[in-house]
């Protein structure tokens, strides 16, 4: 009896940590097969270990273009959509206009959209008004899609915040601006920084859209599923792997910077 209760109690540290062990498993994947030397195309069997695709990760052709590309991209992205975001999410929260309902309701469209829908749309847009289609048509379209989650990662933020603490701003004789600096803005600051890291991976991993307003800009995803059809190079395991890499460090980062606060602060 006592070991079903200890299980029963760790039923829920068991499953968060197999379906964990379930999402890292591509990754894990992925980071043993950049260190593979293929005797073929493609890099879908295990042949021998090397080192050479880490030594030298632009070399295939177009890579690192294409991944530059893509972090330019998603950058200009994460802030354009971060900034009207967070000046909309504001908005919609701290005061009353007409259509105030109406555009809650619009903010969610692009959400729940199928990409395909949207993406034919933009480029029959961009068609009619004679656009040429490449890097800023690609910039407007992910502007557009990322802004969403912006606006509902920073409207929940903002929804959660005590009025209380910009009222006592306000009677130590701080001024608008001050207070926003000083008050608002860093409480704001997490879920400003949440839609703002989401807007960025979701820039920079979009396929569908970036393939229907690119011409003939090719971005990493664009360059991977091209690279899929005539044989996988081991230099694209590397730089995901690079990625996910880096990716763990500004999370561990993050996390120890908000402990070190919690500390000083106790």
């Amino acid at each position: 009896m006592a070991f079903v209760n200890r299980l029963k109690r760790r039923l829920v540290v068991i499953a968060g940590l197999l379906t964990l062990a379930y999402l890292l498993l591509p990754v894990v994947v992925v980071a043993v097969f950049s260190f593979n030397r293929p005797k073929g195309r493609f890099n879908y069997e295990w042949q021998e270990f090397s080192t050479d695709a880490w030594k030298d990760p632009c070399g295939v052709s177009g890579l690192c273009g294409s991944l530059s590309l893509s972090l330019q991209i998603a950058l200009w992205a994460t802030l354009g959509a971060t900034v009207l975001g967070t000046m909309i999410a504001f908005a919609l929260v701290r005061y009353r206009f007409r259509a105030r309902g109406v555009v809650n309701s619009l903010v969610f469209l692009p959400m729940a959209m199928p990409e395909v829908v949207m993406a034919a749309s933009l480029l029959t847009l961009f068609l009619n008004m004679g656009v040429q289609l490449g890097f800023w048509t690609i910039l407007i379209a992910h502007v557009m899609f990322c802004l969403s989650f912006v606006v509902v990662a920073v409207k929940a933020r903002v929804m959660s915040m005590d009025p209380r603490l910009e009222q006592a701003a306000q009677d130590l004789y701080a001024g608008p601006v001050q207070t926003f600096l000083r008050v608002t803005l860093p409480i704001a600051a997490p879920g400003i920084a949440a839609g703002a890291l989401l807007a960025f991976a979701l820039s920079f991993d979009d396929f569908i859209i970036t393939n229907f307003t690119s011409g003939s800009t090719v971005t990493f995803p664009m360059f991977v599923w091209g690279s899929a059809q005539r044989g996988t190079p081991v230099q694209i395991n590397v730089v995901g792997t690079a990625m996910f890499v880096v990716a763990v460090l500004l999370v561990l980062v993050s996390m120890a910077v908000g402990n070190r606060r919690k500390r000083q602060k106790a």
